[in-house]
């Protein structure tokens, strides 16, 4: 049985002065021995083992573990089977240190620790916690090195649990349940979306965004995927969902249509869809390649609600070419400040298919095309053409190719029509031969 003495010096309180310390108190954990099997006391120092439990005098933190050496009070080692657990947290270790000087708990070897809120999860070797203080700390605050694991769940607006994310770094950084900082070999999965970069930040709270820097990838992986790359890759959430992507510096986006270039690169996203996208820059213009399409400008903006390509808007020195001829090995284009190129839903063998139907180009506008005449097979015409603008409209039937084009201010052109060679004449008498007589 131990002395009642031995209580009193694990007490706190006891060594605080009574005016300031009264309020110094109120902050921190005043520590009771509620249990141990064996212990001992070294002036201030304090040694216990077998099953040895500790808990503040208000109820507010539990701890235990095998074996425990108390330090004055101020340093508290726990080892073997050591379990914290406050109105929040619970962490589960081989070791752990209490600093009482500032509320903070080191957890180490095999962390397993569960927010009993929302019941996120982080497991890893090496954890340091701080736990709320009135007055010092207005919430939280986790460390965690060592490459931890991190399931992190955030809940809606009644409550309900999302899925979490799943996220991995070589350090990170928790501040109260809905802000995460991570560094070193990032990852972010999760079954709409996964993320790599060198560090990041998350904010499922009040900001509702995040960054990833250094070699930063989103990729979508809901109904309409995509891959989007660059230095810096901003997010913006709505609910734990991805609305709004933007790359910055050196940006790559591969969507199921696309593939762009350009020092910035943005992704409207709405119910899991690309809605929008958006690039602009200078020492990388927009560059978008498609199957059947190939835009140059200093900024494109390219409009596809509900997953379906419907405009789009190339400004500055813009250039809109369709794919190379299979018989000519040229191009269709069209040459304008700005471009805006309209597409149209065609059916097609009963598979509908995004087809270009309009094109308008101003501002020191000019186009080549190649026109094919049905009664004459072969090599197209050709026509090249220059003006104010220039609106040029397709076919959107099955036949396809150029309708008609409209020049419009100052304009001038020509149009090339492909040689035809007559039929050589096998009869013909060549200078020097008789006609051969018919028998």
């Amino acid at each position: 049985m131990m002395n009642r003495h031995l209580l009193v010096m694990l007490g706190l309180a006891a060594a605080l002065p009574a005016a300031a310390g009264a309020q110094e108190a109120s902050r921190r954990c005043l520590l009771n021995l509620d249990h141990a099997d064996r212990g001992f006391a070294d002036g201030n120092n304090y040694f216990a083992s077998g099953d040895v439990r500790i808990s503040c005098k208000d109820g507010s933190v539990r701890m235990r573990s095998d074996s425990l050496a108390s330090y004055a009070s101020q340093i508290v080692h726990f080892v073997g089977n050591v379990r914290y657990q406050d109105s929040t947290m619970t962490m589960d270790a081989e070791r752990g240190t209490y600093v009482r000087a500032s509320e903070r708990w080191e957890a180490r070897g095999t962390v397993v620790t569960r927010n009993l809120r929302n019941g996120s999860t982080l497991k890893g070797p090496s954890l340091d916690y701080y736990r709320a203080i009135p007055g010092e700390r207005d919430t939280l605050e986790v460390y965690a090195v060592g490459r931890p694991t991190i399931n992190y769940v955030t809940r809606d607006s009644v409550g309900q649990p999302r899925e979490p994310y799943l996220i991995v770094g070589d350090r990170v950084r928790m501040k109260g349940e809905d802000r995460v900082w991570a560094g070193g070999r990032v990852t972010i999965d999760r079954s709409d979306f996964a993320a790599r970069a060198d560090s990041m930040r998350l904010d499922q709270g009040a900001g509702q965004d995040g960054t990833l820097l250094r070699g930063a990838e989103v990729r979508g992986l809901g109904t309409d995927t995509f891959a989007l790359s660059g230095h810096r890759i901003d997010l913006r959430l709505d609910q734990s969902e991805l609305t709004y992507v933007v790359a910055k510096g050196s940006g790559h986006a591969v969507t199921t249509e696309w593939d762009i270039v350009a020092d910035t690169l943005a992704l409207d996203i709405n119910a899991q869809k690309i809605e929008q996208t958006l690039a602009w820059g200078d020492s990388t213009r927009p560059h978008a390649v498609s199957a059947t399409y190939e835009i140059l400008a200093d900024s494109l903006a390219l409009d596809s609600p509900a997953q379906v390509l419907t405009e789009a808007r190339a400004f500055g020195k813009a250039w809109v070419a369709s794919q190379v001829d299979t018989v000519t090995r040229e191009r269709d284009w069209l040459v304008g400040d700005s471009v805006t190129a309209q597409f149209a839903r065609q059916d097609s063998a009963g598979k509908p298919r995004t087809v270009l139907s309009r094109v308008d180009a101003r501002h020191e506008a000019r186009s080549f095309y190649q026109v094919r005449d049905a009664t004459r097979p072969g090599r197209p015409s050709l026509n090249y053409a220059r003006g104010d603008r220039i609106v040029v409209v397709m076919r959107t039937d099955s036949i396809g190719g150029v309708d008609r084009v409209e020049l419009r201010g100052q304009v001038d052109g020509v149009q090339l029509e492909p040689v035809t060679t007559a039929a050589r004449d096998t009869t013909a008498v060549k200078p020097g031969q008789a006609p051969a007589v018919p028998r």
